[in-house]
């Protein structure tokens, strides 16, 4: 067997939430790296790489055989988790999609999604909607992490369906959750210093943006995206000035 694999910075983060002694399901495996990497140090007993294409499951077929885990990793071509059978895995990876396509495979075979005892999820757009969905729909945040990497802001979630262990969901304000869906909950609670690099950065090009929007001609879209852009601006200076609480 060859060394164990390196990951990226932001799939090394998805694969340190998986619970030790979890076998796993990596929905979009790409190169199957994740899975391997969790056989190989010992933290997953088995896992399933699935991908909609062909090509990444050659790929990963390639990759298993020259780490040899062959054994231990299953390669399945499908869309989302329409090949997946109850019972096989206990973790959920869906990794480096977007939030709309992620929301779709978690919620086209509700009974699929229930099976997993975690999910761990990497949403690369509407993240903010994505975070909504999931606490509107009876989820509860586990665990939490910011990555930075090569210039690009990965935020990452373990998410559980809520009722275990007696879980009861924390009243807050209207602005605090809506701070909280735009920002992770847990994210903020641990004051994450990757998640106020972000903040900094969106607040300066949400200013710029804001700034620009100032200068050109009043009409129905510029007045929603100003008031849009105000709200958004409003809520970042917030939560950077918990940061330095």
């Amino acid at each position: 067997m060859e060394k164990i694999v390196e990951l990226s910075r932001r799939m090394q983060a998805a694969a340190d939430m998986v619970s030790s002694g979890n076998r796993v399901c990596d929905v979009g495996c790409d190169h199957g790296y994740v899975s391997i990497y969790l056989v190989q140090s010992g933290k997953s007993p088995s896992a399933l790489a699935m991908d909609v294409n062909q090509g990444p499951l050659l790929r990963a077929k390639e990759h298993v055989r020259r780490y040899g885990v062959e054994p231990y990793i299953t390669l399945r071509l499908s869309d989302g988790l329409s090949a997946y059978r109850k019972g096989e895995a206990d973790s959920l990876i869906c990794a480096g999609m977007g939030g709309r396509l992620l929301w779709k495979i978690l919620t086209r075979e509700p009974d699929k999604t229930a099976d997993f005892k975690e999910l761990i999820l990497q949403p690369q757009s509407e993240i903010a909607l994505f975070r909504r969905a999931l606490r509107e729909n009876g989820y509860v945040f586990l665990e939490e992490d910011m990555i930075l990497e090569e210039g690009k802001f990965y935020p990452l979630m373990k998410v559980r369906k809520a009722g275990r262990d007696g879980e009861q969901s924390e009243r807050k304000s209207e602005e605090q959750q809506e701070m909280e869906d735009f920002l992770g909950p847990l994210l903020l609670k641990t004051k994450n210093p990757v998640l106020f690099q972000f903040i900094e950065r969106e607040l300066s090009m949400k200013k710029e943006i804001l700034n620009t929007l100032c200068h050109q001609e009043e009409n129905e879209r510029t007045t929603g995206r100003k008031r849009e852009l105000e709200r958004e601006i409003v809520l970042l200076e917030r939560a950077e000035m918990t940061g330095r609480m």
